[in-house]
């Protein structure tokens, strides 16, 4: 006992040695009062000790970390060092990451591998453990119901330990190890049989299955939970080779190079060691990684230098497809001997090939340009590369992939040198010849491209691929061309529409510098035509000469103004003149101004009345069907020009689908705010200038004005049908603009060309009806004096009207829309029942007037049911309803009252107090006026 010790405390945290608890202060005290604390000592020691755990620990995740970047050798020791650091190394993702680092591991196949395990497992449980039921006997195996004899004996279930089986299993696993041992091959599991002390594994003797080794990377399976042998099987065939190709000093010292012999094998095992190389994480990857590529490179170098031998012997079925091979297996996707292929190839100095671009502008007319020297520049292009074609499937493996590089080659050095000095050129000497060559030369690269043959067994698309090549080629020239597409064709169009201006407003000021020229008063006095109409009216009728005592020459020779100018030869009736207008011709260039009367009217009044004549005549020449259709086929040829360029996709594709829009919305632009519309709005000033009083004769089958603008509405609607036809063609049915996308740009500005369309053809239409309404109101040719027309059915001026009306409105079927005849047909019907009340209200109705009267209205009435109009019909019934209070005799006073006050007859279209006041148009009505009156406030009082 006096030999024990006091224990001493654990060190603490932070310290390498403890501080004891109840040492005594000095040894002469302990050793006096050692025996007398015997007994107490130790309790108190050991109360007083504190037990700490001093052992560092790292976290798990810093572990993990480190073991990453181990060797795999250094690895496996680690393993052997403790369970849990065995479970750690052993980890199957750590493997897996391995194995990923290195392009093999599939996830897919490990996932569906790792089901059929489960489904396998499933059914061999539920095979190996049947449900025992109730009664069982014996070894647990069912007597079956309703039999006597036992059933078939079964597997027999060890439920103890059997000595017999334990020796059966044992002998068997014994034979597993011998021949474990003896397997020389590296393949099975390359950790079991490597050698972990230095060199990282290294082999000194070359394996036997070298061609186990070649194919370990393609063989690697991926199974979860066993990455870690699967790697262990790349680990044990490559790290011999790799390691040892590290330490190699020069390149006849690499193992692999003694191993395999031949240049296929040693390019398919540098190629895995490549791969295998991914997977070297520990310190000193990088430099080992360089020096397998500068090794590999070498090789790669002779190899390719053997290629070039073959190729400048054009070897191709010996050296040139062998080095090719080798070279892809070395390095899939390797270019290296394309490029040299490429590079050296003699298309590339041909002189059959190299064409001269400028032929197209130099067998040309000036500013020209003929795309025949460029078609026979892509024949032969074309048949050269395809010869190629069947040479490159001779040499490489992957052929297709080396054939559209070619091509590629043959853009960049044939054709892009063809191109682009041609384009250059052309755009200085002429825009129109420019635009040509890009067009039409691309549609030719688009052919060649598409009818090339690619070598067979590739997965490029042809099509995909000729529009890549062709972009590169045109991306360059592509905004310029798009530019001075849309600005040549705007200033073409804008070009012609002020040329056929300029020639109208020339034959304009021609005819008025002809008719009003020979006037010294003519600025003084030139205010409009009804002013010196009024001066002729407004004269004394002895100061107006007679027929028989004034010349011909006299200014007021007739208070007829019209018929004497006419019969000077200077002036005829509206729509009759003889003068010709800029009319339709076979090109909108061709127009000449019409020629003049060859003497001018001496009168001023008659020189307005030819120079009014003549405006009106020129309404149908204000706008040109020929002008029209010239933009339209501008606008085609150029909108055909850009449409190639939308196969190419993409933005260079959408820039130019975009472009064929602005074009469609440039000629409408042009042709309708610039044209169509323009000479609408002369037709209607001109129309407002017409005044049918001073019109001799009115029974020549139509108002003049009315029936050429009519015309002109003709002309407007073929315009229209010509631009919905090219919209339906060269923009709908190309896909090139939606029609159901209300927000595309070329459908507005469609919709916003045929609102404007109709606005203009409106507008005109309802000055037209003004003038036809004073056409019907102008005086008819008077009865000769004693006459008695004994006809009682409609009157001639009635008829007249009625023809006259129903001519006019004739004229518009089929050249608009039913909607807009219809509103054309209810507003003539309308300004005519208007114009019928206001000549009623004007005149004095007898009885026997009466009957002609009442054979009128039947006639408008019957008229107007031809026109289908529901509403507008109702008008002229109520109307010949009106027309009877002019039939009552004045004895009937009351039924006439009865009439005046019966609302419903007139359904509601005349009021009593209207029909009172056309009551107050009999030719008796001071006679009978008593009497109605008296019986409409008999009425009105029977009512209340």
């Amino acid at each position: 006992m006096s030999n024990i010790t006091p224990l001493r405390r654990a060190p603490t945290a932070g310290m390498g040695v403890g501080v004891g608890a109840g040492i005594p202060k000095s040894p002469a005290a302990t050793a006096g009062q050692k025996y007398h604390q015997h007994s107490t000592s130790i309790l108190k020691t050991l109360q007083a000790t504190e037990m700490l755990d001093t052992k560092p620990v790292l976290p798990a995740e810093i572990i993990a970390t480190i073991l990453d970047y181990l060797p795999v050798p250094d690895l496996l020791r680690f393993a052997r060092t403790s369970r849990r650091y065995r479970e750690m190394v052993y980890d199957d993702t750590r493997w897996v990451a391995r194995l990923k680092s290195m392009g093999v591991w599939d996830e897919a196949e490990a996932r569906k591998r790792f089901e059929e395990a489960v489904q396998r497992r499933r059914r061999e449980h539920s095979i190996s453990s049947p449900t025992t039921p109730t009664g069982a006997i014996g070894r647990g195996q069912p007597i079956p119901a309703g039999t006597t004899q036992p059933p078939p004996p079964q597997k027999r279930e060890s439920l103890l330990f059997d000595a017999g089986i334990e020796q059966e299993r044992r002998q068997q696993e014994l034979q597993q190890i011998q021949m474990q041992k003896q397997q020389i091959s590296h393949l099975r599991d390359g950790f079991e049989t490597m050698k972990v002390g230095g060199g990282g594994g290294a082999a000194q003797e070359p394996p036997r299955d070298v061609e186990g080794l070649l194919l370990v990377v393609k063989n690697a399976r991926s199974v979860r939970g066993h990455a870690r042998q699967e790697y262990g099987k790349i680990y044990g065939a490559l790290a011999p080779f790799y390691f040892d190709l590290v330490r190699a000093k020069t390149h006849t010292d690499p193992l692999v190079f003694k191993v395999f012999r031949d240049p296929d094998r040693q390019a398919q095992m540098l190629a895995n060691l490549r791969i295998f190389g991914k997977s070297d994480w520990a310190d000193g990857a990088k430099a080992r990684q360089e020096k397998l590529e500068n090794m590999t490179g070498i090789f790669e170098s002779a190899v390719l230098r053997e290629f070039e031998q073959g190729y400048e012997f054009w070897d191709v079925e010996g050296r040139m497809r062998k080095y090719a091979h080798v070279l892809e297996v070395l390095n899939e996707g390797s270019s290296a001997a394309v490029e040299l292929f490429i590079q050296k190839h003699p298309i590339f100095s041909d002189r059959e090939v190299l064409a001269n671009a400028m032929d197209c502008v130099n067998q040309a007319m000036a500013d020209s340009i003929t795309l025949e020297p460029s078609r026979r520049f892509f024949e032969v292009l074309t048949r050269k590369v395809n010869e190629q074609a069947g040479i490159i499937g001779r040499i490489f493996p992957r052929p297709e992939r080396v054939f559209w590089a070619f091509v590629d080659k043959v853009r960049e050095e044939i054709i892009v040198e063809y191109t682009t000095p041609l384009f250059d050129e052309t755009h200085e000497r002429s825009i129109p010849s420019y635009l040509r060559a890009v067009s039409g030369i691309f549609e030719q690269t688009m052919l060649f491209l598409r009818t090339l043959t690619p070598p067979k067994g590739g997965e490029v698309d042809q099509e995909a691929k000729a529009k890549e090549l062709a972009l590169k080629i045109f991306e360059p020239h592509v905004d310029l061309y798009l530019q001075d597409e849309i600005d040549t064709f705007t200033a073409q169009a804008e070009s012609e529409v002020g040329e056929w201006e300029k020639k109208l407003s020339e034959q304009e000021a021609s005819a008025e510098s002809f008719y009003m020229g020979s006037f010294a008063n003519r600025q003084a006095d030139k205010k409009d035509f009804l002013t010196s109409f009024k001066k002729v009216v407004m004269m004394p009728v002895t100061v107006l000469p007679t027929s028989l005592g004034l010349p011909l020459g006299s200014p007021f020779a007739s208070s007829k103004p019209a018929t004497a100018v006419a019969a000077n030869g200077g002036l005829q009736t509206p729509g009759r003149s003889e003068s010709p207008v800029p009319a339709a011709t076979p090109s909108a260039g061709d127009r000449s101004s019409s020629p003049l009367p060859g003497k001018a009217p001496t009168d001023e009044l008659a020189a307005k009345a030819a120079l009014m004549t003549s405006r009106l005549e020129g309404i149908k020449s204000l706008f040109s069907i020929e002008v029209a259709l010239s933009l339209v086929h501008g606008a085609k040829a150029s909108l055909g020009r850009v449409a190639v360029f939308i196969q190419l996709g993409g933005q260079v594709g959408g820039e130019a689908r975009e472009m064929c829009e602005s074009i469609f919305v440039t000629l409408l632009r042009i042709l309708g705010n610039g044209h169509v519309k323009p000479g609408f709005d002369k037709a209607v000033t001109h129309l407002s200038q017409y005044n049918p009083r001073e019109v001799s004769e009115h029974d020549k089958g139509g108002v003049a004005p009315l029936v050429t603008f009519i015309e002109l509405v003709n002309v407007g609607d073929l315009i229209s049908q010509m631009i919905d036809v090219f919209y339906e063609q060269q923009l709908a049915q190309p896909k090139i603009a939606d029609r159901n996308d209300f927000l595309d740009p070329a459908g507005m500005a469609k919709k916003k060309f045929e609102q404007m369309l109709d606005e203009s053809v409106a507008a005109g239409l309802n000055k037209g009806i003004d003038v036809l309404m004073d056409e019907k109101a102008a005086p008819p040719k008077p009865t000769p004096t004693g006459a008695i027309d004994m006809d009682i059915g409609p009157s001639k001026t009635a008829q007249r009207i009625k023809d006259l009306v129903a001519s006019h409105t004739s004229m518009l079927v089929g050249s608009t829309d039913k909607s807009m005849l219809d509103v054309f047909n209810g507003e003539v019907g309308l300004r005519l029942f208007t114009a019928i009340c206001k000549h009623l209200k004007r005149q004095r109705v007898s009885t026997e007037g009466a009957i002609k009267l009442i054979a009128d209205m039947n006639l408008y009435f019957e008229y107007i049911r031809t026109l289908k109009n529901k509403d507008l019909l109702a008008y002229f019934k109520a109307l010949r309803e009106l027309s009877q209070i002019y039939l009552i005799d004045a004895k009937h006073a009351k039924e006439m009252a009865t009439v005046i006050a019966d609302g419903d007859r007139f359904s509601g279209i005349f009021r009593a107090e209207e029909v009172y006041e056309y009551a107050e148009r009999r030719a008796d009505w001071y006679q009978v006026k008593r009497e109605v009156e008296r019986a409409m406030y008999g009425l009105e009082c029977s009512v209340m």
